[in-house]
């Protein structure tokens, strides 16, 4: 998978990217990501990428650098791939959609992190394809958000997460009909009064998988 992220901030990727498992997986060549500083495709002498919107308050990304980016994109790739925009309206994630892009997406697609609440709307009619939102709030830039889809999209990518069962009992999963996890435990078997069910020290595995069931949030 290899992700082009359109940004004016990609100093924030750098650093999330350099960590954990998404780092891990980048070292392994399970999955790519090259920033795009979008003030590198202005042609304003300041570079400046944002501009008062009409009869609204505030600030909203400049469709001409929007656009030689993404078209900049197009080109690099040798033909157009998938346009996501993560925006605080339109498709509310959640983890069976994030199950949903991970199959439908092409395995090279962009995503356009705005400033501000917008991007110029004809940007979003001439090249959006997907607009993805984390929640029914206004972040001040949508670096944070790209950052949540990516790392809920690349847990699906065969061998980033070793074991496969992780992911087939995650909260929310399809084998748990959407509900959230059941209750975990680890070592020491009591805790200031408060010990570890039965069930799961007995090593009877019908009895466990029936518990977790039964104990689903």
């Amino acid at each position: 998978m290899k992700i082009h992220i359109i940004t004016i901030f990609p100093e924030i990727f750098e650093s999330y990217l350099s960590f954990s498992i998404l780092w891990r997986a980048i070292d392994k060549w399970l999955f790519q990501c090259e920033l795009y500083k979008l003030n590198d495709f202005s042609d304003d002498n300041f570079k400046r990428v944002d501009d008062k919107a009409y009869w609204m308050h505030g600030q909203v990304i400049s469709a001409i650098p929007l656009a030689k980016s993404i078209e900049s994109i197009y080109d690099n790739v040798g033909h157009k791939i998938p346009v996501i925009y993560m925006t605080p309206s339109w498709d509310l994630l959640n983890q069976e959609k994030i199950e949903k892009y991970y199959e439908s997406l092409d395995n090279e697609f962009i995503i356009i992190c705005g400033h501000y609440e917008w991007i110029d709307q004809r940007i979003i009619d001439i090249y959006v394809d997907y607009s993805i939102s984390i929640g029914e709030y206004v972040l001040t830039s949508w670096e944070l958000s790209t950052c949540v889809f990516i790392d809920a999209l690349v847990r699906h990518i065969p061998w980033v997460i070793w074991n496969i069962k992780s992911l087939e009992e995650d909260s929310f999963s399809e084998k748990f009909d959407r509900k959230k996890e059941y209750p975990v435990y680890t070592r020491p078997e009591i805790f200031m009064w408060k010990s570890v069910p039965n069930i799961l020290l007995s090593g009877n595995h019908k009895e466990i998988e029936n518990w977790k069931k039964e104990n689903l949030r």
